[in-house]
């Protein structure tokens, strides 16, 4: 069974690139019918923090990323790493090294001033040295042959023989080390794939040398392109780059973050959007791009914009509730605010615009736009906005259409401008000079409301 893994490192929120790396292991789990798990990488005991755990959580169940199994927490798994390391002492493949960090920080100078790369030259290697303070338990690295591994994307890649020394696995105060915990972990989940980021290629060597000491074949690789900003920099907040979350914030759906980050270096011909289940469909890691893909945000918010526009009003409306909850939603049925919704989401690119668009109905008090007000309600408009008013008590408010009518023949009767009294009338209701249609707006206020807020409105002429 295929079974891939996402293991972020709790010292940070989730941002673009770990969650694309999290979507394209989910896909490929789900492609093949296999399981996705989530592993903390939290052994960096001062920068790990249990916020970073609950953000990234929350990041990820908002996506629609639901894992298999975990979340593990390396952090909880020390004795697994410590009987792994103690098993490959015993086996002769590792050795305790008691060599001080000044000491080997003084021979990496000499060796540099020589020309030569920084290694560690093996100085407790043959002492056999037991367990003891202060000592860390190194590898033992054969340094005859070269590192060879074929990536799934890249093929062949090879590592001259001289790559890696012998490095820690266990630190003197018992901890693993990345490489070792890792591994370890890889090997006691099941892991079959491990799809991550280009900039863990330089870490694969240590990984193989540490599956062949414990006699385990590794996973099959796929190291994918990192995403650059528009300049073509390492992505960045500088270009525009929130967490996850803050995406979510900013009036997102999920949808469109998944349907965004899937199109950054992977496509399927010339489709543009996909659902999850499109995306599970058709996923293949062969169509994965090995140029660094570029975030580009107004591509970005064009996709939200359209999953705004493709989804129904009430596929729409759990999600916005979050941008609508401080208001008395009681004001009206669902019913109404789902029409609300779909009067305004193929206006807007996203969630919080569409909220603003939306705001209005559920005020006690219009609030006025200034502007808006001295060019829409003048005093000239005062006789006509109060003959308005009067007639439209016999009016149908649910039939649009007959609003629009009888609107059109008031004006008509009154020798006025169609655009100046439905701009009266637009402020008046909405406190605004841009809103949905008109009739619309009157339609779902109802009767009562559109009389009660003409008449506030003429009070302030």
């Amino acid at each position: 069974m295929v079974v891939t893994r996402f293991p972020p490192s709790p010292t940070g929120h989730l941002h673009l690139g770990g969650a694309r790396t999290a979507l394209f292991n989910y896909l490929f789990a789900k492609k093949n019918g296999g399981r996705f798990i989530l592993r903390f990488e939290d052994t960096d005991r001062e920068r790990s923090k249990e916020e970073y755990v609950t953000s990234i959580i929350s990041a990820l169940e908002w996506l629609g990323l639901h894992w298999d199994e975990g979340p593990y927490f390396q952090s909880k798994r020390f004795e697994l790493y410590q009987e792994y390391a103690r098993r490959l002492y015993e086996e002769g493949k590792a050795y305790y090294c008691e060599c001080s960090k000044d000491f080997l920080e003084e021979r990496k100078k000499i060796l540099q001033g020589h020309g030569l790369k920084p290694r560690y030259e093996g100085f407790c290697r043959e002492k056999n040295l037991p367990p003891g303070p202060g000592r860390a338990l190194r590898i033992k690295v054969s340094v005859d042959s070269e590192i060879v591994f074929e990536d799934l994307l890249r093929g062949k890649i090879v590592f001259p023989p001289d790559e890696v020394d012998d490095f820690i696995i266990l630190r003197s105060d018992g901890t693993p080390t990345y490489h070792f915990a890792v591994v370890v972990d890889d090997i006691t989940m099941g892991v079959t794939h491990v799809i991550r980021g280009d900039d863990h290629i330089s870490n694969t060597p240590k990984q193989l040398i540490i599956y062949e000491a414990l006699g385990v074949e590794p996973p099959k690789f796929a190291h994918i392109p990192m995403v650059l900003g528009p300049d073509g920099a390492r992505l960045s907040k500088r270009h525009g780059a929130r967490s996850i979350l803050e995406y979510k914030e900013e009036g997102y759906l999920p949808q469109a973050v998944i349907n965004y980050l899937a199109r950054l270096g992977w496509g399927y011909g010339d489709q543009e959007y996909f659902t999850m289940e499109e995306l599970i469909e058709k996923f293949d890691l062969s169509r994965v791009n090995l140029s660094p893909a570029r975030f580009d945000p107004d591509k970005f918010l064009a996709i939200n914009a359209y999953w705004l526009r493709a989804f129904s009003a009430e596929d729409i409306y759990p999600h916005l509730l979050p941008f609508i909850s401080h208001y008395n939603l009681s004001k009206y049925p669902k019913e109404k605010q789902i029409e609300m919704v779909n009067s305004v989401r193929v206006r807007v690119k996203t969630l919080k615009e569409l909220a603003e668009m939306i705001d209005f109905y559920f005020f006690d008090e219009v609030s006025f736009d200034e502007s808006a007000k001295t060019k829409a309600l003048r005093p000239e408009l005062l006789p006509y906005l109060k003959a308005y008013m009067s007639e439209i008590e016999g009016l149908d408010f649910e039939d649009e259409k007959h609003l629009e009518a009888h609107f059109r023949e008031f004006a008509e009767r009154h020798s006025l401008k169609v655009k100046d009294l439905a701009q009266a009338i637009r402020v008046a209701l909405t406190g605004k000079l841009i809103s949905p249609p008109l009739f619309e707006v009157m339609r779902i206020l109802g009767k009562v409301e559109v009389k009660r807020r003409l008449e506030k409105a003429l009070q302030s002429i």
